[in-house]
């Protein structure tokens, strides 16, 4: 069964909040990882390795670069997800 978008979101945004040490409340859909919560681009390297294992999904370089807000994220996710 494919994950719902609220269990995506939650195991996401709890991704972000550990790997950049920022608040839950900054974590919203609209914010942009790099601009809004700071990641430089070691951290979206390892964003991607982390959600990789976390969702048994894998994600290239390119989609990494087109992934640029928390809701960009949660949706590839949910698309990776769905295609299994």
């Amino acid at each position: 069964m494919a994950p719902t978008r609220s269990d995506v979101s939650e195991r996401v945004k709890a991704i972000l909040v550990e790997l950049l040490g920022v608040k839950a409340s900054e974590v919203k859909d609209d914010a942009e990882i790099e601009e809004d919560l700071g990641a430089d681009s070691l951290e979206v390297s390892q964003l991607a390795m982390l959600v990789e294992e976390e969702f048994e999904i894998y994600l290239t370089d390119d989609s990494v670069e087109k992934l640029v807000t928390v809701g960009d994220l949660i949706d590839f996710v949910l698309a990776s997800k769905t295609l299994k």
